[in-house]
């Protein structure tokens, strides 16, 4: 590694290609996670298999080798039906990529769940910018996978899934 000191402060700098942070995606150059990095989406629903096929179904439509990261959430951390702050607050960690997050959730308790945990974000340690999508869930969480795995910024991730309401389906 070539070691290179800035205007002689004997400091090692680190080439960017080799800095932990970087991303090697096979047969390409080294490129920078800030790259590559997109809005994450969580879905949250009353019920584990429903948000896990709702995820699964947005990221099949999304069109794209390499869809947003999508995290489901449902049902309590020991079983049964309803939503947890404790989950939902875990799945929004993990799909942060530094870009924000959206939220969309099914049922009214769902989706009190979720602005309970946005209105206390601090103490849940959620990543910031996190934004609940005003949705329906299915089309909603399709239309802010496509957007956030085309690029899209958090604001339009947001839009694009609160279209869905607009839409009419005859």
């Amino acid at each position: 590694m070539a070691q290179i000191s800035p205007r002689g402060s004997g400091a090692d700098v680190i080439p960017i290609g080799e800095a932990p942070s970087a991303v090697r995606v096979p047969s390409q150059a080294p490129v920078r996670s800030a790259v590559l990095g997109r809005v994450g989406v969580v879905v949250v629903s009353h019920s584990r298999e429903l948000a896990e096929d709702v995820a699964d179904l947005a990221r099949a439509m999304a069109q794209n080798g390499d869809p947003s990261p999508v995290e489901p959430t449902g049902g309590h951390p020991g079983d049964g039906l309803g939503s947890s702050a404790l989950l939902l607050a875990a799945a929004a960690r993990r799909v942060d990529q530094g870009h924000g997050v959206a939220v969309l959730a099914d049922l009214p308790a769902a989706v009190q769940t979720v602005l309970a945990v946005l209105a206390a974000a601090d103490e849940h340690g959620l990543p910031f910018p996190v934004r609940f999508a005003d949705a329906p869930l299915v089309e909603g969480t399709v239309a802010a996978v496509a957007t956030a795995s085309a690029g899209g910024d958090l604001a339009a991730v947001v839009d694009a899934a609160e279209e869905t309401y607009r839409q009419r389906k005859l």
